[in-house]
């Protein structure tokens, strides 16, 4: 189906038919109740309206039956609502595992993809059709949000943290890409394109360009370049814990408490590594704040997975 009718976008990915037929029973639903609602305000208003001064009101006594069933349709249909809407989210929240993975971050007024491969672009993302894509946003300023209009998928990038979306093209074309968040004076100009394509012409497209330095051998370099290694050393004499495997495990932090070293944490531990201190070391780790970008995190975090 092109269109789901004239005036809304296409849909142009798995979930998008979904996210459709849960809005419109949501409408369907509000619509009926709200008509329902004004029928009976003004029917009740002209039925039960004082006909003379001297008129006295004949006592209303309370049905049993109608009270259960005003009390048990809204329920049922509110947990009809409940439960489909909980069911499509975690779809949206749950990219399959062999999603091809790309890292985007917000920056006023651009968004900026790398694909696993290295290669960046800059307000455009090309992707297969028929492929999960699974893009983890962060902002290098302020929130943004990252909105295909087609494909019904919607989710912020926010500063400080990690976010993911993820759909699957289930159609060849160029379809808008929006910030959805008021982001500063050019927000209306912070605009983009996903360009979907066939396999075959997506790695043609890759092929394309010159070779691009991977995100995890541009992390080992700056690993390299910032001295990282002279201190994270597998010896146990090493200023810094031995980072083979550290994402996904658990870390013991100086006051007791257990955290999981996932890409948040790491980030964290980058830019501002007094926060969480490993217990049995000391906090002698630099600020790293203002002296990486945003992709530069990402190629270490990617230098990382590499280590274990």
């Amino acid at each position: 189906m092109k269109k789901f009718l004239p005036l809304f976008p296409e849909q142009a990915s798995t979930v998008a038919n979904d996210v459709d037929l849960l809005f419109w029973f949501l409408m369907g639903v509000s619509a009926f109740f709200a008509l329902l609602i004004c029928v009976l305000v003004v029917g009740f208003a002209v039925r039960y309206r004082r006909r003379s001064e001297i008129e006295v009101p004949q006592p209303i006594h309370g049905s049993l039956a109608l009270e259960v069933v005003w009390t048990v349709i809204p329920l049922g249909l509110t947990m009809v609502m409940f439960f489909w809407g909980a069911a499509v989210y975690f779809r949206l929240a749950t990219p399959p595992p062999d999603a091809e993975e790309v890292t985007g971050v917000g920056k006023q007024w651009m968004w900026k993809f790398q694909h696993a491969d290295g290669r960046r672009e800059i307000n455009e993302l090309h992707v297969p059709v028929d492929r999960p894509v699974k893009i983890r946003l962060s902002s290098e300023d302020v929130i943004h949000s990252f909105y295909v209009p087609a494909f019904r998928v919607k989710q912020d990038a926010l500063p400080g943290r990690y976010t993911m979306v993820w759909f699957e093209a289930t159609r060849p074309g160029r379809y808008h890409l929006f910030c959805a968040e008021y982001c500063g004076t050019e927000h209306s100009k912070m605009i983009g394109s996903v360009v979907v394509m066939e396999p075959g012409e997506y790695q043609q497209w890759l092929a394309g360009a010159p070779p691009a330095r991977s995100p995890a051998a541009a992390g080992e370099a700056l690993f390299t370049e910032l001295g990282c290694h002279t201190c994270h050393k597998s010896e146990g004499t090493a200023l810094g814990p031995n980072l083979a495997g550290v994402l996904g495990s658990a870390r013991k932090l100086k006051d007791g408490t257990m955290v999981t070293a996932d890409e948040g944490y790491v980030r964290e531990s980058i830019l501002n590594p007094q926060v969480k201190i490993i217990e049995g070391f000391l906090p002698v780790m630099p600020i790293f704040q203002g002296r990486v970008t945003e992709e530069q995190v990402n190629d270490l975090i990617a230098y990382l997975k590499t280590l274990g």
